[in-house]
Formats: C-alpha cells, structure tokens, sequence
C-alpha cells in the first residue's frame, strides 16, 4: 500500500464528499448529490492508482482505492453525521412535536400504556435516534464506497499498469 497516495486521494476525495454533505440540504440539489457521490466514490479509486509509485498492479490499484475511498467516505460521514444531527436539533423536534400533536388520542393512550412518553420522541431520543442511525447507515455506506473505490482502483490500474 502507498500511504502517501491513499491521504492524498483520501484527502481530497473527503473534501469533494464534505461539499456534497452540505449540498444535499438543499432540496432539489439533494436528489443529484447522491448519483455525483457514487462517481465520487470511483475517481477516488482512481485518483489513489494515479498517485502510485510505479509499479503497480490490479491487486495495488483495488487495495488503495478501497483504503483511500473508505478513509473519505469515513471522514466525509462522520461530518455528515454531526450536520444532521444539528439540522434535526433545529428543525426536526418542532416537526415531530407537531407529528405528535395530530396523533389521534387512541394511538397517543396506546403509547401511554406501553410505557412510552410521547414527548420524549421529540426531545433528546429523537436526537439520540438519529445519531445512532446515521452512525450505522455511515458505516454501511463507507463499506460500499470502498468497494466502488476498490472498482475503479482496479480499473485504472489494469488499464494502466507499470
């Protein structure tokens, strides 16, 4: 593995990735991002089998492109993470309050009796809830990443070896 060709490709792929992040809170932006972060995914691949010291081969390229894509899908969601928290901390406890208000008495008096608190969905859990979620979904997410880093790491690399 080339380290220094796995951070610079990392590098500069989590900084594309962070961009995308703060993109896609923008509603009709959002729709694109996701296409625009899977080709991300693969000119980091790619970008890591350029920066390689010669020689280099279809085992190397697929190696550093999944270490270089995961490492910037890894730093790109963790940012990612922490930006939907905040967004649900400003905006997605009023609309859940709001969800809760027009439930119907029945269900909210079923809650009740499971020993659910309805307003403890808005609060803190909510938050928890969505934290705990985008941690696994950003692990999930990372591992395909490096397999589309590790696809085009092994492209470029059968393409243009030694």
């Amino acid at each position: 593995m080339d380290m220094q060709a796995i951070l610079k490709a990392g590098g500069i792929g989590a900084a594309i990735l962070i961009v995308l992040n703060l993109l896609s809170l923008i509603p009709c932006v959002g729709c694109l991002t996701f296409f625009v972060q899977l080709a991300v995914y693969v000119v980091i691949g790619i970008l890591a089998v350029r920066f390689m010291v010669m020689p280099r081969n279809v085992n190397s390229g697929a190696t550093n492109g999944a270490v270089a894509t995961l490492a910037a899908a890894l730093a790109a969601g963790l940012v990612g993470v922490l930006i939907n928290a905040a967004y649900f901390a400003v905006t997605g406890s009023a609309q859940m309050f709001q969800a809760l208000s027009e439930l119907p008495p029945e269900q909210l008096a079923a809650l009740s009796e499971a020993g659910i608190d309805p307003s403890i969905l808005a609060g803190g859990v909510g938050i928890a809830g969505v934290l705990g979620l985008s941690v696994i979904c950003c692990g999930l997410w990372a591992v395909f990443a490096a397999l589309l880093g590790a696809g085009g790491g092994a492209f470029w690399a059968s393409r243009n070896p030694s």
